[in-house]
């Protein structure tokens, strides 16, 4: 059974960190994009960063860029979302994706909620003082 689990949120002050986490089982992480996506209450899903396959690349939302970092685990089939420096506006559930195809097919879609096949949950973050 195809699965991902996120894990890490929870309510953080301002200026903090989380580390998320998703693991897959019931596939191998190794051929797939991951993304991470989130979506605030009230407003639609969005493209948060994607880590692509066989390259590595990875792509960012403007809104994170040089506070969040993407990075993989392949070995531990488990992708991970460093977010730092969070603002009020972080928060919002957090979803995990991994996308099949080609890496380069990524350059233009990477948010694209069309561009993946498998989802998570989703994981609470909370940015509260």
């Amino acid at each position: 059974q195809v699965q991902l689990v996120e894990s890490g949120g929870g309510l953080v002050q301002p200026g903090g960190s989380l580390r998320l986490s998703c693991a897959a089982s019931g596939f191998s992480m190794d051929y797939y994009a991951i993304g991470w996506f989130r979506q605030a209450p009230g407003k639609e899903r969005e493209g948060v960063s994607c880590i692509t396959s066989s390259d590595g690349r990875t792509y960012y939302a403007d809104s994170v860029k040089g506070r969040f970092t993407i990075s993989r685990d392949n070995a531990k089939n488990t992708a991970y979302l460093q977010i730092n420096s969070l603002k009020p506006e972080d928060t919002a559930v957090y979803y995990c994706a991994a996308g099949g195809g080609y890496s380069g097919s990524y350059y233009y879609t990477w948010d694209r909620i069309r561009k993946y096949d498998y989802w998570g949950q989703g994981t609470q973050v909370t940015v509260s003082s």
